[in-house]
């Protein structure tokens, strides 16, 4: 809960920090990393309220941790994520999280923007004032992300404008649709000029050259879609702060970990993006980022200092990123400051413990009726044979990014059929927000499954339920699964379902803490596996197989969008 700083606050704060009075909360004889210069010192840090208010001394406090043989390093700041795809609401996220030292996460809602429109930007909001983490909020700039896909709602600069004022929001979510920036769309040069004394999030794939100094000259600053070295230091080149990504299905810390040097570490942050449940569980979250960066043989200065101080400084929280009097007590208290191993948080000066989660005000969920179509048949996904050869979606692991394939596919009965001997299945992407009975049919390569079907209400960017399969029955098993429990992930063969986990909030967010949708998760691997599927994060990857990226682009014919892949994926719509 915010905490007011009045005159009286004020007054308290400078008494202690003065040592005159007793802290609200001090951390005894801890040791104090600074991400300024890389020092360390042993001393007392005191708290008050919200806001730290003594270093490099002794104090008193009301409550008082034992700091030795602990570093103390600043709370982490996530600087873009999607709660929607740790599959749990914002409390149980904040409950998640949190304890791996992550107090600040800047989150876009797009995706639940994308299925409920405002009231799903309400609805985060709301929740941002209860979670004992500090969940800042963009406001999600591509309602729908393009004009290709069947959305459930639209956003206009009138629709989020009314937000724009909320304590939460820090300015305009990730800008995805840099074609129309660079054709000056006269809708979306309205949402560039209403944030342009905030800030503007980038998203831009490959963009480079002048095609990336047009775009930055709408005042856009950040960006996480790097995937290269070369892509990113170009993008430094010219003034961007890089968000360095690591979530469950991009994984892009090892091909830019080069670019964390001494020199740069200013100017590079740390992102998941999109991470489950699952994977928080078996590596951590940004903690495992810097864990890892240190093992690759980063200074632990340029891997803290990228997620806390560098980030703060990115997105003007200038309140927080360093462990200093007058900062906001966000504080990780590390055993082992190499490995990065968290033992305490403090978060807004709230030391966490499980009654502090137990004591938030739940916002009640939104969405719960958000799939609005019937059962359908197996003969839905049959494809009429129409060329000698198929355009095949190739899933690249790892990342978003797809190739666009070419496969002389088996023919029978006017049909053409999926061929598992070169490992191309079937991809059918089902309208579920106006039930208008759409249905888009092709072709995908790279997941490695013999039989059966994974199905998923999770749909990026529009959030239309995806199924991949071997063969009919089982596509028309598994989606009919995620329609009767409103949202949700499925695992079904020619018999039936075989694993399943319900997300039924907006059929983006399961209403279970963490841990069940953890479990559920490893049961819906083990049957994916059991498919033969080869991928690490089938589910995930499901998911992103809407999502309208290529991995060559050319900014004179706006090449992001390929006309083929949307005519394979939504056909009829």
């Amino acid at each position: 809960m915010p905490v007011k700083h009045d005159e009286a606050f004020l007054a308290r704060a400078i008494a202690a920090g003065s040592g005159e009075i007793t802290a609200d909360l001090v951390v005894k004889d801890v040791r104090l990393f600074s991400v300024i210069d890389g020092s360390t010192v042993d001393t007392d840090i005191a708290i008050v309220g919200d806001r730290i208010v003594g270093t490099h001394g002794q104090y008193s406090g009301e409550i008082t941790v034992d700091g030795k043989g602990l570093t103390a390093v600043p709370g982490f700041i996530d600087t873009h994520l999607h709660v929607e795809s740790s599959l749990v609401t914002p409390f149980e996220f904040d409950r998640c999280v949190l304890p791996h030292g992550v107090t600040t996460a800047i989150c876009d809602p797009h995706e639940i923007a994308n299925v409920l429109g405002a009231q799903g930007i309400r609805y985060f909001l709301d929740s941002s004032v209860e979670t004992v983490m500090d969940l800042k909020v963009n406001l999600s700039s591509c309602v729908p992300a393009t004009a290709f896909e069947t959305a459930g709602a639209c956003l206009e600069i009138e629709d989020l404008l009314p937000f724009r004022n909320h304590p939460s929001v820090i300015g305009l979510a990730e800008f995805m649709n840099f074609p129309g920036v660079l054709a000056r769309d006269p809708k979306v040069l309205a949402k560039l000029a209403a944030f342009q004394d905030g800030h503007i999030d980038g998203h831009a794939p490959l963009l480079a050259g002048l095609g990336l100094n047009g775009y930055l000259s709408a005042g856009i600053r950040t960006d996480h879609e790097a995937t290269s070295a070369e892509e990113a230091l170009e993008k430094l080149s010219k003034g961007m702060t890089i968000l360095m990504r690591e979530g469950s299905v991009s994984k892009d810390l090892e091909a830019l970990a080069p670019i964390l040097t001494p020199d740069m570490s200013a100017f590079v942050a740390l992102c998941t993006d999109d991470r489950n449940p699952l994977d928080i569980a078996e590596e951590g979250h940004l903690d495992s980022m810097i864990r890892r960066l240190i093992a690759k043989g980063i200074r632990p200065l340029d891997a803290y200092r990228a997620a806390s101080w560098s980030a703060a400084n990115a997105f003007g929280l200038k309140d927080r990123g360093v462990i200093a009097p007058g900062k906001r007590a966000d504080i990780a208290l590390l055993n082992d400051f190499e490995d990065c191993r968290v033992a305490e948080v403090i978060s807004g000066g709230v030391l966490v413990r499980d009654e502090v989660f137990a004591g938030r005000t739940i916002v009640a969920p939104v969405g719960l009726d958000s799939v609005k179509v019937g059962p359908v048949t197996a003969e839905k996904f049959e494809i009429p044979a129409r060329n000698s050869e198929a355009d095949v979606i190739g899933v690249v692991p790892g990342r978003i990014i797809t190739e666009h394939l070419k496969r002389t596919l088996p023919v029978a009965g006017g049909k053409t059929l999926a061929d598992l001997d070169q490992d191309v299945l079937k991809v059918a992407v089902v309208e579920r927000h106006k039930g208008t009975g759409n249905i888009g049919l092709g072709f995908v390569n790279g997941f490695g499954m013999k039989r059966g079907a994974i199905a998923s209400s999770v749909g990026h960017d529009s959030h239309n339920i995806c199924v991949v399969g071997a063969d009919e029955e089982a596509m028309a098993h598994a989606v009919n699964r995620v329609i009767a429990m409103k949202g949700g992930f499925a695992v079904a063969d020619s018999d039936g379902v075989k694993a399943e986990l319900a997300l039924q909030l907006a059929g983006l967010m399961s209403l279970e803490p963490f841990e069940t949708v953890k479990s559920d998760l490893e049961k819906l691997r083990a049957a994916a596996k059991e498919l033969g599927c080869t991928l690490a994060e089938p589910f995930l990857q499901v998911a992103f197989l809407p999502l309208p990226v290529i991995p060559h682009l050319k900014i004179t014919d706006f090449g992001m969008f390929d006309v083929n892949r949307f005519e394979l994926i939504e056909q009829g719509s």
